[in-house]
This record gives C-alpha cells, structure tokens and sequence, in this order.
C-alpha cells in the first residue's frame, strides 16, 4: 500500500492578507522509479480533473509505485472561485486578462554554453545538471525585482513542482467538449498508450503553457546535443489531458479516465505489482496546425448539430443559427457546413454567439495513428 501524505502551500495572497493556499498530496514508492507530476483545475471551469485525481488516490491507496508522485487538485483557488452567477469564469486572470495557462516560464538562454561545458558528461550527469540549471531560472524569474502578477506567482509556484518531475501530466477540459490529448510531435508514439481516441500534435516550441514548459527544454537541449553529434533521449514527458466538458463532474466518468493515466503510468514503469493495457481503440491524429476554429458568421442562437468525435462530410450541417427577430424572411435560419471533412472536437458552451464567436474546434486533415504494443 502507498503512503499518502497531504499537505498546503500558500501560491499567493488576498485582499485581506490570508493566503491563498493549495493541497498537495505525495505519494513515495519503496522502490525507484520516475517523478510524476499531476494537477488539475488550472482554469476555474474545469472540474473532472479532481474527480479523476480522486480515483487516482484511491487506487494509488491500494497498489505501490515505483518513484514518487506529486498530485495537485485545485490547482488555482482564485478561479476556482471566480463566479459571475452560476458560472465559473476562472479561465483568465481577471486583473490582467491573460489565460493562466499561457503563464509559465521558458529561458534558455544559457543553454549553447551548457551544452559546451556536458558535451563529455553522463547522461545521469547531463539530467541533474540541466534540472539544476531549469531551477536556478525560474528561482530568477520567481525574484523579480520589480514583482509578478497574480497569474505569474501561482503559475511559478505549480512550475517549481513540475520541472523536478519526468513526467507531467496537466488535467484540463474543454467548454462542451470530447476528451482528447496534447502530445508533442516527438512523442506521439506516446498517445496510444492513453484510452483518448483524439490527439492533436503540438510543435515543440514554447506559447506559455505548462505542458510546453516542461518538454520544450528537454527536446531543445536534445536536440542541441544532436547538433554537436551526440544523440541524447528526450528526459522528460508532458501532456495536457482534456477531460471533456467543463462545470460538472463524473465520477463514473473519472473512473475511465483514470484507467487512461494507470495505463501510461504503467507503461512507464510507475506502477508495481500490476499493469494496466491501454484500450484497442483507434485515434485520430491532427497536427495543429490544422486543427481549426470555426467562428461564428454571424450573431444568433445556436444549435449544435454535429456530434463530438465522429467524422462529419463536407457539406453536412455542423450547426443552424436562429434569428427570430428575421421569422418571415429567408434567413431566419442558416445552416453552417464545412468545405472538406472534419472530426469536431469541442463547441461554445453557449448557444447565444455573437458573429465571430469561437462556434467550434475541429480536426481538419487528420489521420490514423498506429496502436501501441
């Protein structure tokens, strides 16, 4: 059995002065093994990544593991609480306006002398030194002179956590959405060893997020050891899982879910004394470059026709827009399609668009990805 052990941290302070403080939990195995970081619910909307972290302690209550893990659900308590109504709005920072996702930090700039002076090095060597290295950064970055904003603060405070792991895993979910999979294009082999039948393929450059802070130096310091002719694995894996739709949870839903991470935690060696298989199962791949935003044409009521996952014809109704001050002209209605075939992914969570609204997300121009082992 593993021994969880709970414990608080402050990643800010209110108005008021008390903390703003989230819960971590530690899992530590008997034997060695990778570090493994999870956290869910970075935006205030989405949910299911705590009920997934709860099915995951509870399974991890009954089994060992090999490493260490560090789980953090709740990961933002100032979105969390940012309603406006019934609504969680805990999306962007409400003082600046910015995704909370897009604030993490990536700075390597030291990176061509590093490489010089490890060229010779072990790879356990070059592993501990570069981590050292990514530490001493964010520890400038987290000194700024001149202060950081709200985001800033607790997205460094998650980060800290995070880039002492091999392994990151960022539970998210969509507005109404499907569940799917954001996997570094170095590293889609990877995707077949979770229970997610849709998978977008990111390039290996930095935007802001977690899962991109964690991988982008790993991959850049690989591939600058290609460059000086010396081949050198990618140390580290991150993903950003999406969950499905955000503002309520599934219990019976996490459990399945939770059967997706067991099987690519268990593929890596995380688990002891049992093995989870990943389902067969096809997937979808799409690079993301051509996964695409479908805006609105125009203002309107919205319904919803294509169903997630599922591919949808040219030419097919992907949704019908509702003018009812137009009733008796021609375009009360209007049908949406698509020029080519698409997969849609996630739609707007409400049906009240104003013209240029994000209507839906698709995979254009995907492609079939092989099973795994």
């Amino acid at each position: 059995m593993s021994v969880i052990q709970k414990q608080q941290i402050s990643v800010g302070e209110a108005i008021s002065g008390h903390d703003h403080k989230i819960t971590i939990f530690k899992v530590k195995g008997v034997n060695p093994g990778p570090k493994v970081y999870i956290q869910a619910n970075l935006h205030g909307a989405e949910l299911q990544g705590n009920a997934v972290i709860y099915q995951l302690l509870e399974r991890l209550s009954q089994i060992e593991i090999c490493g260490e893990m560090t789980i953090v659900p709740q990961a933002n308590p100032i979105g969390l609480n940012q309603k406006s109504g019934d609504y969680t709005y805990g999306r962007f920072d409400p003082v600046t306006g910015v995704n909370w996702n897009r604030m993490y930090h990536c700075d390597l700039s030291f990176l061509d002398e590093f490489v010089g002076r490890n060229i010779d090095a072990s790879e356990q060597d070059i592993k501990t030194r570069f981590r050292a290295k990514l530490r001493e950064s964010l520890k400038t970055a987290m000194a700024n002179p001149f202060g950081l904003s709200t985001a800033r603060r607790l997205c460094y405070s998650l980060q800290q956590m995070a880039l002492e792991a091999d392994i990151v895993l960022d539970l998210h979910t969509g507005p109404e959405s499907s569940k799917h999979l954001y996997v570094p294009e170095y590293a889609k082999a990877q995707a077949s060893y979770f229970n997610i039948p849709h998978v977008l393929l990111i390039p290996n450059e930095f935007d802001g997020a977690l899962d991109e802070a964690c991988f982008v130096p790993w991959w850049t310091l690989s591939n600058a050891f290609a460059e000086k002719g010396r081949q050198l694995e990618v140390m580290q894996q991150s993903y950003t899982v999406e969950l499905g739709s955000e503002e309520m949870i599934d219990l019976e839903a996490a459990e399945h879910d939770c059967d997706s991470l067991m099987s690519y935690l268990s593929h890596m060696n995380v688990l002891s004394g049992c093995h989870y298989k990943p389902l067969n199962m096809t997937r979808y791949g799409c690079y993301l470059k051509d996964y695409k935003i479908v805006y609105a044409p125009k203002g309107g009521l919205v319904e919803y026709k294509a169903p997630f996952g599922e591919v949808l014809p040219a030419g097919e109704p992907l949704a019908r827009f509702l003018n009812i001050d137009k009733y008796g002209e021609d375009d009360v209605l209007t049908t949406v399609t698509l020029p080519g075939d698409a997969i849609p992914i996630l739609h707007n969570a409400s049906s009240a668009l104003l013209q240029g609204a994000e209507l839906y997300k698709v995979f254009y121009q995907y492609f079939e990805l092989p099973q795994g082992d």
